[in-house]
Parts: C-alpha cells; sequence; structure tokens
C-alpha cells in the first residue's frame, strides 16, 4: 500500500500520448494505492465545470473515476492552470477537491501539500496576475461569459505567458527561500511536498533549528514520475516507459 504523489500533468488533447499514460497510471500503477494526490495542472487549461462536455474531458473523469470506484482516495489540487475545477468535476470524477495549502498526516508525517505557485515571490508581474485571477470577484465575472469566449482568452493569456517567460531568468521562475521557509514555519515545520517549478529534486530547510525535507514533483513532458511514500519512506517512480 502506498500513497501517489504527482504535478502538472497538463492534459491537452494536443499531447494524446501524456493522455495514454495518464490512463495507463489511472488503471495501472494507482491502482490499489492508498490514496492519489494530484497537486495542480492536471489540464493544461480549464475554463470551467462546462469542459466536461467536451469527449477528452469527459474522458480524464470517466478514468479517474474508474479507479476511485476501485477504492483509491482521489485529492486534487488546483494549480495555476485549472484552478477553475469545480465541485461538477469533482463529484464526475468521484475525487476531493482539497485546498492550497493542505497538511495531511501522511503515515504519522505531518505533510504540507502544495502546488507551489504562490511560493514563486520573486515574480512579482506573475504574483499580482495570480491575485486578481483568484479573487472571486473575477471569478465569478469570468465564468458567466460564454465558454468559447472564455477559452479564447485563455489562449491569448497562455500565449503571452509564454512570450514573458523566455524573457524571465530561470531562477525568478523558481521558489523562494524565505516564502518556502516561511509557510513551513507557519505549518510547525512539516515535510513539503509541491509541484508548479517542473524541477523535481529533494532539498533540506534548517528553520528556526528544524530539519524540513521539500519535495518537488515532476512534470509530465520530460522527467516525468511520481512521487511515491510507503510507511516513511519516500521514492520516485518514472512515468515513462523504459
Amino acid at each position: 500500500m502506498a500513497a501517489l504523489f504527482v504535478s502538472d500533468i497538463h492534459l491537452s488533447p494536443d499531447r494524446p500520448e501524456i493522455a495514454g499514460l495518464f490512463r495507463a497510471f489511472l488503471l495501472g500503477r494507482a491502482h490499489g494505492a492508498d490514496a492519489l494526490y494530484i497537486l495542480g495542472d492536471l489540464f493544461d487549461y480549464w475554463a470551467g465545470d462546462e469542459e466536461l462536455g467536451d469527449h477528452f474531458n469527459a474522458g480524464v473523469a470517466e478514468n479517474m473515476a474508474r479507479c476511485a470506484d476501485s477504492g483509491v482516495a482521489i485529492h486534487i489540487m488546483r494549480g495555476n492552470r485549472d484552478f477553475l475545477l469545480g465541485e461538477r468535476f469533482a463529484h464526475e470524477a468521484r475525487v476531493k477537491l482539497i485546498a492550497d495549502p493542505t497538511v495531511i498526516e501522511l503515515y504519522g508525517r505531518r505533510t504540507l501539500l502544495s502546488h507551489g505557485d504562490d511560493l514563486c515571490t520573486d515574480d512579482e508581474a506573475y504574483q499580482n496576475f495570480r491575485r486578481k485571477v483568484r479573487s472571486p470577484e473575477w471569478i465569478d465575472s469570468f465564468l458567466q461569459r460564454p465558454l468559447a469566449e472564455r477559452r479564447r482568452e485563455i489562449e491569448s493569456l497562455r500565449a503571452l505567458s509564454e512570450t514573458e517567460k523566455r524573457r524571465k531568468s530561470r531562477s525568478i521562475m523558481d521558489v523562494n527561500p524565505n516564502a518556502v521557509e516561511a509557510l513551513l514555519r507557519r505549518h510547525g515545520y512539516p515535510m513539503l511536498i509541491h509541484g508548479h517549478t517542473h524541477r523535481p529534486d529533494r532539498h533540506e530547510h534548517l528553520v528556526d533549528g528544524n530539519r524540513c525535507e521539500r519535495w518537488v514533483l515532476a512534470d509530465w513532458y520530460q522527467s516525468g514520475s511520481c512521487l511515491v511514500a510507503e510507511t516513511r519512506a519516500l521514492r520516485r517512480e518514472p512515468i515513462f516507459p523504459a
């Protein structure tokens, strides 16, 4: 028995190979696990739960429901690409939406889960944008627009984001150590697992004399893997076939 952690899968009809890997993962490796935690950006974008009318998205929800029906507790945290995932999706996929951040007991070890984008505080432009689009007022207004219009807006924002990324240094798009330590301090020095940066690694932080582990999850573009927790041991397993 194990708990599995993944993030940044970025499912899209444009990447059928990743969708196939995720389906195989749900119906294979994840089958029989205690729990599966998806820490943000399951989808490349999500314009609202009307997206379930799309055949591709409905298929993802169906495969997740099959995994959940086998006894796996699936928890999903919204990411920066799919923060509009809602209760309709959760119902159809038979998953539980969890807040960012969330503290869990992982086989007796306090563990803090986060997507991780709010830790990239050096990127002030992104943080300003994040605060704007996560406000209830912006979300309510956006979801009242027709789905096709929402999709066009998201595509425009994604194109702008990609342009901005090319202008930014790698360091500015990584987590800020002070932000990480403040988060660990605020939650009582737990272990931290997060995604977003696409830089899988294990780090140690000494915070107020407390040694804290930080595990960064892989994206599924290049270095795809899942983090496996069994009792107190953690290890990575590759996703891509050998």
